[in-house]
């Protein structure tokens, strides 16, 4: 993810999965539906981070940085370490 577009289509992507309407996801959120409308759209060409984590949260996820080439967090790897090891 490189631009803010791509944060625009992953929220999208998510409150689908979710089978959320923008209605729906602007209720859990406490905002307006024409701001979810357009975060999704980036009708403004810009996004509130205070509005993107409410909207994300609402949706059931966390906004999480990672390095770039790597899929896990910090948090990811000591939660594995934590875990009981499997058993053969």
């Amino acid at each position: 993810m490189t631009h803010l577009a791509d944060v625009s289509d992953m929220l999208k992507a998510l409150r689908r999965e979710n089978n959320l309407s923008q209605e729906e996801l602007a209720r859990r959120a406490g905002v307006a539906r024409t701001t979810v409308a357009r975060m999704e759209t980036l009708a403004r060409n810009d996004m509130s981070v205070s509005v993107l984590l409410r909207l994300l949260e609402a949706a059931g996820y966390d906004l999480k940085f990672v390095a770039h080439g790597h899929g896990r967090t910090l948090e990811d790897i000591l939660a594995e370490q934590r875990s009981p090891e499997p058993n053969p």
